[in-house]
């Protein structure tokens, strides 16, 4: 029977497909991770935006930043250190 035949080689297919998709990872290996940085002689309430690169996000937002020209890290000042995250 030719359906036979098909429906192995579709069985065969799959195994091969599902084994590829299965070894490749979700993310990929080299995604950047949260880093910290120390304010030196600064507080969160007395953070020059220019000095730092950052930018406020938001009056309702309260020590929340962008950090560079575009919105891909985002930063969350606490006393005098930034937690900042891609």
């Amino acid at each position: 029977h030719p359906a036979v035949g098909s429906l192995a080689e579709m069985k065969m297919v799959l195994v091969v497909l599902l084994s590829t998709l299965l070894g490749t990872p979700a993310m990929p290996p080299h995604r950047p991770a949260c880093h910290k940085r120390v304010l030196q002689e600064h507080s969160c309430h007395s953070l020059p935006e220019s000095k730092e690169n950052l930018r406020h996000i938001h009056d309702g937002l309260r020590d929340h930043f962008w950090e560079g020209k575009g919105c891909e890290v985002i930063c969350y000042c606490n006393l005098n250190e930034l937690l900042c995250c891609p």
